[in-house]
C-alpha cells in the first residue's frame, strides 16, 4: 500500500486549497485530517480542501453522474463540509485541466449546491454558472464590537449576510465569527460580507467565511454582493430585463459577476496551480487521530 498521498495548492484571487485527487474515493478524509492538512504553520495550508472525486463513486453525488462526471466534495478549513464554493469550483476545474482530464471549453461540476457550468476561456479566467440566488424575507443584522449595520440575507446554495459599510476597517479583525441576530436567520452559520463602494456597479469587500475565517477571496460572497448591491441599486435584472454586471474587488483580487433578467449569475476570474506535491500517509494517520 502506498505512504503518500498526492496533492496539488491551487488558488482563485488569493482563496487558496489543497486540492487531494481521488477518483475513486478511496481515501478516507475525516475533519480532523483536513483540518490539519490546511493548518498553515504545521500542514500546507489552505482556506479549504477540494476533495477531487468521480461523482458516480461518491454518495452523495451519485444522481449527479450522468449530468457531471467530477464531484467537488468541499470541506472548509476547519474539517466542515460546505455546500459550495466558488472560487473552489474555479480552481477544481483548473486542476481537471491541469491534470489532462479537461480541455478549454465547457464542462459540468457536481457540487453539494448542484451542478454547475463552467467554461475554462484560452485567456486563462474561468466561469461559473453559479445558479440563483435565494433572497429570505426578514430583517438581520451584524455586529462588530458596538457597530452594527442591517444585512440582506442572501443565499448562494450556502449562507450570506451582506452589509454595506462606510469603511472596511470598521469589520474588525474577523478572526471570529461576527455576531448577527435573528439567531434563527441562520441556524447553521453565515458567511459575513462587509462592502463599500468604489464606483459605479464596483464594490470591494472583506469577508468572514464560517468555517475557515477572514479569506482573501470568496466567491458565493462575491455573488452574494452583486446581488445585494443591484437590490439596493435598483438593478434587478428580473424587473428592468437587463444583466447587471459588477466588479467585485476582493483582498485577493478582482472578480466580475453578471445576473441575468432569467436569475442566473455567473462568475469570472482567475485560478492557478501553484504546487503539487506528496503527503506522508503516516503523518496524516497520526494528526488525524
Amino acid at each position: 500500500m502506498s505512504t503518500r498521498i498526492a496533492f496539488l495548492k491551487g488558488h482563485g484571487t488569493e482563496n487558496d486549497f489543497v486540492i487531494v485527487p481521488d477518483a475513486e474515493n478511496a481515501i478516507d478524509l475525516p475533519p480532523t485530517a483536513v483540518a490539519a492538512l490546511c493548518d498553515r504553520r504545521a500542514g500546507i495550508g489552505g482556506d479549504g480542501l477540494l476533495h477531487v472525486v468521480r461523482s458516480a463513486a461518491h454518495p452523495e453525488a451519485k444522481d449527479m453522474a450522468a449530468e457531471a462526471e467530477w464531484f467537488m466534495d468541499y470541506r472548509n478549513g476547519d474539517g466542515s463540509v460546505a455546500e459550495m464554493c466558488g472560487n473552489g469550483v474555479r480552481v477544481f476545474a483548473r486542476y481537471l485541466q491541469h491534470a489532462g482530464l479537461v480541455t478549454e471549453g465547457d464542462l459540468a461540476v457536481a457540487t453539494r449546491g448542484g451542478v454547475k457550468r463552467v467554461h475554462l476561456d484560452k485567456e486563462g479566467d474561468v466561469t461559473v454558472g453559479m445558479g440563483r440566488a435565494r433572497l429570505p424575507e426578514g430583517d438581520v443584522t451584524v455586529s462588530v464590537g458596538e457597530r452594527s449595520w442591517p444585512a440582506r440575507n442572501v443565499n448562494m446554495g450556502n449562507p450570506h449576510a451582506v452589509a454595506f459599510v462606510a469603511d472596511l476597517a470598521h469589520a474588525g479583525d474577523l478572526f471570529a465569527p461576527p455576531p448577527f441576530s435573528p439567531a434563527s436567520a441562520y441556524p447553521d452559520g453565515v458567511n459575513v460580507e462587509f462592502v463599500v463602494d468604489r464606483g459605479p456597479r464596483h464594490v470591494a469587500l472583506r469577508v468572514h467565511e464560517r468555517g475557515s475565517g477572514e479569506t482573501r477571496s470568496c466567491g458565493t460572497g462575491a455573488c452574494a454582493v452583486a446581488v445585494a448591491a443591484a437590490r439596493r441599486d435598483g438593478a434587478d435584472p428580473a424587473a428592468t430585463g437587463v444583466p447587471a454586471t459588477y466588479v467585485v474587488d476582493v483582498p485577493g483580487g478582482r472578480l466580475v459577476i453578471t445576473e441575468r433578467p432569467d436569475g442566473e449569475i455567473e462568475m469570472t476570474g482567475p485560478a492557478v496551480i501553484v504546487a503539487t506535491g506528496e503527503i506522508d500517509l503516516e503523518w496524516l494517520e497520526t494528526v488525524a487521530r
